[in-house]
């Protein structure tokens, strides 16, 4: 389950830089993801964890990042207004996410993403190095959206 080069019928994991990207219109992100991404969100095909939004709260609050509103604000307005479904955090994927063999990402929220990846046979879109070379390891699909 390599990194892929294109997305078709899958259904795709944003990584927590990818959904601030999108939702902020930032350019690190191609045209082409754009043009998927919005086919797939009208096709409820984009799903976020719920320790993205955990995630989000964490890098405000060390400065990190900065957002125009209060940040449970940004993140219901970005739920309600995206089409993005939330993903279940589930006992399976929380115990997935200590069971992961290999070279595994050090970070907690990464590997809760790619448990849920793994869990739910989503495409985890992300721009993380270390993800994308985990993926080579056969345990879950990835796509760069750069």
């Amino acid at each position: 389950m390599p990194l892929l080069k294109e997305l078709k019928q899958h259904r795709i994991l944003l990584d927590t830089h990818v959904w601030l990207w999108v939702m902020s219109g930032h350019s690190r992100v191609s045209r082409e993801f754009v043009r998927i991404y919005e086919r797939d969100v009208k096709l409820n095909r984009v799903l976020l964890s719920p320790m993205s939004i955990w995630e989000t709260g964490m890098l405000v609050q060390k400065g990190r990042i900065e957002l125009e509103i209060d940040t449970f604000e940004w993140v219901n307005t970005a739920l309600e207004t995206s089409g993005i479904q939330l993903c279940p955090m589930t006992p399976r994927i929380a115990i997935q996410s200590s069971r992961l063999p290999g070279d595994v990402h050090g970070d907690l929220v990464d590997r809760l993403l790619i448990a849920t990846a793994f869990d739910e046979n989503l495409v985890l879109v992300t721009c993380d190095q270390k993800i994308l070379g985990y993926s080579s390891e056969n345990l879950i699909n990835t796509f760069d959206p750069s």
